[in-house]
């Protein structure tokens, strides 16, 4: 399994709810853990980057080079972005869209309701860095690509 790019279908659809928490979703999620550090400076990934259509998605900002209060590694099943506060502009990249970032606007607090591998329901506040990473994944969820988001085109800049 290998890291999806745009213009990828899959990478546009909707992706169904967790049902049933088992072995698959648990090796989906050590495929995810592997992608993500295979990947140059990756702190994010969700399950339709792998071309899998679930409601999956792990952040773990420790690995990324930005200096911020996390939460370590969080695998989040079914996140819903319940609350949100604040509002920030922060360069953004994705591993799907490879060589290109872009300033998006974001949401500086959020709250997130979701489930762990296990079906454990959690509630987690996050804010700064963290809850970048974690809206950005969410879209993903929702085939929502940081690039929707660019307010002007004239943003959008090839990485050297």
């Amino acid at each position: 399994m290998a890291v999806i790019q745009h213009p990828h279908p899959c990478l546009r659809q909707v992706a169904a709810a967790v049902q049933t928490f088992d072995d698959d979703l648990m090796a989906l999620v050590q495929q995810m853990q592997q992608e993500m550090q295979d990947g140059l400076g990756g702190v994010g990934i969700a399950a339709p980057q792998l071309a899998v259509s679930q409601r999956v998605v792990l952040v773990d900002c420790s690995l990324g080079k930005h200096a911020c209060k996390h939460h370590g590694r969080v695998v989040m099943v079914n996140p819903v972005l319940v609350a949100s506060s604040g509002k920030a502009l922060g360069r953004e990249g994705c591993l799907s869209v490879p060589d290109w970032v872009a300033t998006v606007q974001r949401a500086k607090k959020i709250t997130v309701h979701y489930q762990d591998e296990q079906g454990t329901p959690h509630e987690l506040q996050a804010s700064g860095f963290e809850a970048r990473v974690m809206q950005h994944e969410i879209d993903h969820l929702d085939g929502v690509l940081f690039i929707d988001r660019v307010a002007s085109t004239h943003d959008l800049m090839r990485r050297l």
